[in-house]
């Protein structure tokens, strides 16, 4: 009789820690989900026993730093799909400010690979040593996000230098396991909390997500929108990183670096050049790269349907002369024409405040509501400026979409088509920017134009639409540096 191989108990305890990882993330996610939950739901039932409303106020921002801490925790122990939870919460129009000043920092701070793995890497993507494709390569990565690094190196043979975004190695598997137990949660909490089809929306992100980690896709797509806005305009609204064709792979990504600083670090920047936070060249910078932004955006939504979906601020570079960067095509939508055209129309019924037009534009879109309220006109206009504005009403700073005066209380959301999550959350994002600059601004109004030619193009409109020129509403175009 043979006798047995030896046993690597290593490679025994690796493929068992392999194994029951997804179940042990599983676990931690429902533990601290739970208590989360039920913290807010004990804190309801206390604090509708207090009749003072600023003490009301004062237990309610307590609430919110207890729960900011726990909520902070979960996210970066998990890391993962939960660090673009964080992304999406974390937006100071929506969420509440302390749960804001805990979230952001994680927006661009992921656990960073290990050089040695990004290495291996490279070089199993490559077909070569690191060495003979570039002649300088830093260790210490730019930053890192939820599926990837960005390290700074420069090509052999060349002056300038590029970016190399390279995949962390297993991390597809376990985003699938988190998104998959967030949209149990988010079915769960639409059966018993909120009006809103979230699990629609989670069923977008997981197929969104999943183009993620093909950097192929992702190469493609900053080529087609950099062709795009560079044909569409005399100078485009934004710029978009050339790509290095012949080094893309399925996990690792080549492109031109573009100097800048990150939009989360402008208040600093502003600062320690001396410029008044409140003044006329800060604000204007301001409104010059929320105007940039919002052309572009409602360029791409509007014009093609195929535009960048993840304008968070991690992906945003502010560059000599207020110029903004746009960066990381991962995630990218391509609208069907009959959405693109329907979501035009809502546009320009939100910019003329007009809700007979939001209601047909709602059904075009698929947008299934159930109203028992007496105006149900009026709060399908107010549910879609909530949903799709990034303008807030006068002296409001954060929206409270959940509180019983909100429209979507008033008007629970039965069905949301899948493929216009993208857009909402673009919005919500363009929103949150607009609320961290401290400029309140329209982007239906300013996407009203692009609206009306995109419908007449269609045959949709009669008489050709006035296009916009010199000043739009709401935001200067003045051009001011930062440098």
């Amino acid at each position: 009789m043979l006798p047995l191989p030896p046993v690597d108990l290593k490679d025994v305890q690796q493929n068992l820690a392999t194994h029951f990882r997804p179940w042990q993330r599983s676990f931690q996610f429902w533990v601290r989900a739970a208590d989360i939950y039920t913290g807010y739901k004990v804190f309801q039932l206390r604090v509708s026993l207090v009749k003072d409303a600023k003490k009301q106020e004062e237990m309610w921002e307590r609430q919110h730093e207890f729960a900011a801490e726990k909520i902070y925790a979960m996210c970066s122990d998990l890391g993962g799909f939960f660090l673009k939870v964080a992304q999406i919460i974390g937006k100071p129009d929506l969420a509440p400010a302390a749960w804001v000043k805990r979230l952001v920092p994680l927006c661009d701070h992921a656990p960073a690979t290990p050089f040695d793995a990004v290495q291996l890497m490279l070089e199993m993507e490559l077909g070569r040593n690191v060495g003979e494709v570039f002649e300088r390569f830093d260790v210490d990565p730019l930053g890192s996000a939820s599926i990837a690094q960005v390290h700074r190196a420069r090509l052999r043979g060349d002056k300038s230098d590029v970016v190399v975004k390279v995949q962390h190695p297993g991390v597809q598997d376990l985003m699938m396991t988190d998104i998959r137990n967030l949209q149990a949660f988010a079915f769960y909490i639409q059966k018993t909390d909120v009006k809103f089809d979230l699990y629609s929306v989670t069923k977008e992100m997981e197929k969104q997500i999943g183009y993620e980690f093909d950097f192929m896709r992702e190469a493609d797509a900053m080529e087609k929108i950099r062709q795009f806005l560079y044909e569409n305009n005399k100078k485009s609204p934004v710029l978009v990183p050339r790509l290095i064709r012949d080094i893309v792979t399925r996990r690792v990504i080549v492109m031109e670096y573009i100097d800048g600083i990150p939009i989360l670090n402008l208040g600093d920047e502003i600062a320690k050049r001396g410029i008044n936070p409140g003044g006329k060249i800060a604000v204007a910078a301001k409104q010059k790269i929320l105007q940039s932004l919002t052309l572009a955006y409602g360029q791409m939504i509007l014009k093609t349907g195929f535009f960048h979906a993840d304008p968070h601020p991690g992906n945003i570079l502010i560059c000599k002369g207020s110029e903004v960067a746009l960066l990381d095509y991962g995630q990218v939508k391509d609208l069907p024409d009959e959405l693109r055209l329907g979501y035009a129309n809502l546009v320009i019924a939100i910019a003329d405040g007009d809700p007979i037009r939001a209601s047909e534009s709602y059904r075009e879109l698929g947008i299934e509501t159930l109203s028992k309220c007496e105006n149900e006109q009026h709060e399908l206009l107010k549910l879609a400026q909530t949903m799709f504005d990034t303008k807030l009403p006068p002296g409001v700073t954060m929206l409270q979409p959940f509180s019983e005066e909100s429209s979507i209380k008033k008007i629970g959301v039965q069905a949301f088509p899948e493929e216009l999550f993208s857009v909402l959350r673009t919005v919500h994002l363009l929103r949150g920017l607009s609320v961290g600059l401290g400029i309140n601004y329209s982007c239906a109004e300013q996407w009203k134009p692009i609206a009306e030619e995109a419908l007449f193009r269609a045959g949709r409109l009669k008489g050709r639409p006035i296009k916009a020129r010199g000043r739009r509403r709401g935001l200067s175009s003045a051009p001011i540096a930062l440098n």
